[in-house]
């Protein structure tokens, strides 16, 4: 898979599994409505008193599994970003969010939602459809 591939995957998937380092240190996941921009960065919102976005304010390491219902899965690893509304990143972000998923847009102009930008640093594409299971590492260098 490479990395436009990648990306189309996770648009056409929709939702996620985030997982999150807790207070403690143990992980914390949850089932969430994702997407991914043009650059291949991840992007997804969250209630600011949610969880995830406390845990990303101590340690903004994630693990995401995209897929799994049709035996394919994209599992990743980044680094998560808050975003601050009004910024360049931000619009941008937004623009991927609500191009995605039109009926969320109007949470994106809520304060209490915040927006969440996963810069990936590992990816890898699981096949599991049938025949001896396909894994293959994701090129994240091509970045456009």
């Amino acid at each position: 898979m490479d990395h436009s591939e990648m990306i189309a995957y996770v648009r056409a998937n929709g939702d996620a599994v985030v997982s999150t380092i807790g207070p403690d240190g143990a992980p914390q996941s949850a089932y969430l409505s994702i997407t991914a921009t043009d650059r291949g960065d991840l992007v997804f919102n969250a209630r600011g008193g949610s969880r995830k976005i406390a845990n990303l304010g101590r340690d903004g390491r994630v693990a995401i599994v995209v897929g799994g219902a049709e035996k394919t899965t994209l599992q990743a690893q980044g680094v998560a970003e808050v975003l601050v509304p009004g910024s360049d990143e931000a619009a941008r972000a937004a623009e991927a969010y609500g191009a995605a998923f039109p009926w969320f847009g109007s949470s994106l102009t809520k304060s209490e939602f915040e927006l969440v930008l996963v810069r990936l640093e590992w990816a890898r594409y699981g096949d599991y459809r049938g025949g001896p299971p396909v894994s293959i590492e994701v090129d994240l260098a091509d970045r456009t």
